[in-house]
């Protein structure tokens, strides 16, 4: 069955709109890999935030596919993140209410607290009534048509490395690719354990670099981009390293064998 995410303006949880989506382990059953969902926003708490909403009222504001779903190794309550596929934002707001109605169904058991949960699974025909108001924007994310037929198509990979020229050949970077790839891997270096902000503190929260396996340069053109498996995240000093001769890029594990002994020390 579809489904609703509820997108808050300030959150416990890391975040991105169309990349990754954090949620706990009791609306799991909900979130299953290949579920549609639609993005909502209730009504704004905090001003400063109008800038960044279609609407200061209550709203659905996109739409998505659930990706592949992670334990979320951060968590000691066994919470859990999925990756946002095939995100497509509306043109403008869907209010939770029409015409003196509501789009969602709302059970007469759940009068005073259906909206209280952060994930609502809804019926086929609720879905379907919320998307005939959705005017559609391109995705920012992933290009290409939305799927509102509910075909069984699954977005784990998505394309980047178009070449674009100026004075030399640089090459196209997915911002949401390097969300989920952090997600996925975590904050630390794989090759020598460094993590930023156990070093820095606050300041360098969140700061590491996203390495593509294989470089972006040899692809040849566009490709399908994996960020389990085909990007990992490394340290500014380890990623230097592993591209430091041109016509030789490292692996994780030849990056390792050089420090073990030296800096890393494994059982």
């Amino acid at each position: 069955m579809p489904a609703v995410i509820v997108e808050n303006d300030t959150s416990q949880w890391q975040d991105e709109t169309g990349a990754v989506y954090h949620f706990p382990k009791r609306y799991q059953a909900w979130l299953a890999e290949g579920t549609e969902v639609i993005y909502y926003k209730g009504r704004i708490q905090d001003k400063t935030f109008a800038s960044a909403r279609l609407s200061a009222d209550p709203h659905y504001f996109g739409m998505a596919r659930i990706g592949k779903v992670y334990a979320d190794q951060r968590s000691d309550k066994g919470d859990l993140f999925a990756l946002i596929e095939n995100f497509t934002p509306f043109e403008s707001a869907i209010p939770s209410k029409i015409n003196g109605a509501y789009l969602e169904t709302i059970p007469a058991t759940r009068v005073n607290n259906y909206w209280r949960d952060g994930v609502r699974s809804i019926s086929q025909l609720d879905y379907d009534a919320i998307l005939s108001h959705a005017k559609l924007l391109s995705s920012q994310a992933d290009q290409g048509t939305p799927n509102i037929e509910g075909d069984p198509l699954t977005f784990e990979s998505a394309n980047e490395g178009n070449k674009s020229s100026y004075f030399g050949t640089r090459y196209e970077r997915r911002k949401d690719l390097r969300v989920k790839a952090i997600a996925i891997h975590g904050l630390d270096c794989k090759a020598c354990g460094f993590d930023f902000e156990q070093a820095y503190g606050e300041h360098a929260r969140g700061f590491i670099h996203v390495h593509h396996i294989v470089p972006i340069s040899d692809f040849g053109g566009e490709k399908a981009v994996n960020p389990e498996t085909d990007l990992v995240t490394l340290c500014a000093n380890c990623h230097a390293v592993v591209h430091r001769k041109r016509e030789m890029t490292l692996s994780v594990d030849e990056l390792k064998g050089m420090l073990r002994g030296r800096w890393v020390i494994e059982p």
